[in-house]
């Protein structure tokens, strides 16, 4: 088996019918398999999805289990030598997947890819490609300085602004949402940790491979992603699983920035928190 496809379901049952249409052209020539993995949608994705897509390995969830977690079940059954993992409210080109195994074949060096995602008005998506969050790039993002000194390596470097958004880069971290991971690297990386019920689990996950020994890499191979239409941002919720998992990272990962430098992140991802929530309170009062 050449690949398998992974893609987690939340109630999103009409944008992962049009993901699994291209994604069945785009495998058209293909060794490949395909899990969907729902967890517990109320929006009758089960037999809406699986009268029209019979070929697929589904499995489902009593419960919402986060992101991590719903991927490792079906990774744990895969058989591929590669493993993508895909968001629902993305579409693929046809060409895109052959020419991004492509790549991983000619580059054994290569744990991960990822690829250049676009909104469906043809907006290039900065989480395509970006940077180890440190402490310089950490504090523009959360300041929003970044966003004002875009080409600053430290300050813009969460997003790699630098980085030519048509050209192929060695990045340090990949975006969940279009994930192509060689087997071999996830056997020495491990799977998704699932203490990240939503959000840095693909950060985490690409640090690890390349501690594993392995590169990342951005490819510019076009695909087009419905940013946020799997998941509503503008909840209570969301800011705090958000910033919590954002909290977990750094607390796993606390080393790389000293004592102080961690407390100062922590501080600052709280802070960010208790101002969103706010400003949700009250554009909801007013």
């Amino acid at each position: 088996m050449k690949f398998s496809v992974v893609i987690v379901n939340y109630n999103v049952k009409y944008y992962l019918e049009q993901c699994l249409c291209s994604l069945y052209r785009a495998i058209d020539n293909l060794s490949a398999e395909i899990f969907v993995v729902d967890n517990a949608s109320v929006d009758d994705s089960e037999a809406y999805l699986t009268e029209r897509f019979p070929r697929i390995t589904y499995i489902y969830n009593k419960e919402n289990v986060g992101f991590a977690r719903a991927n490792n079940q079906a990774i744990r059954q895969a058989k591929g030598e590669y493993v993508l993992l895909l968001n629902p409210d993305t579409v693929l080109p046809e060409q895109t997947l052959e020419e991004a195994l492509l790549f991983m074949d000619t580059h054994p060096c290569v744990g991960a890819a990822g690829v250049k995602m676009l909104t469906d008005d043809g907006r290039f998506l900065r989480e395509s490609k970006r940077g180890y969050p440190t402490l310089a790039a950490t504090f523009g993002k959360l300041s929003g300085l970044g966003k004002l000194f875009p080409r600053s390596k430290g300050l813009g470097g969460y997003y790699c602004n630098a980085l030519d958004a048509d050209a192929i880069h060695r990045v340090e971290v990949l975006a969940g949402a279009f994930m192509l991971l060689r087997r071999s690297a996830l056997e020495k990386s491990g799977l998704l940790d699932e203490d990240f019920f939503m959000y840095g689990e693909d950060i985490d996950l690409s640090c690890r491979i390349e501690e594993a020994g392995y590169e990342n890499y951005y490819l510019p191979y076009p695909i087009l992603h419905y940013k946020g239409e799997s998941t509503s941002k503008d909840t209570y919720h969301h800011v705090r699983v958000f910033c919590g998992a954002m909290d977990i990272f750094f607390r796993k990962h606390g080393e790389r920035y000293g004592l102080m430098g961690r407390w100062l992140v922590r501080v600052g991802i709280h802070l960010q928190m208790y101002i969103r929530l706010l400003m949700l309170s009250l554009r909801r009062i007013f």
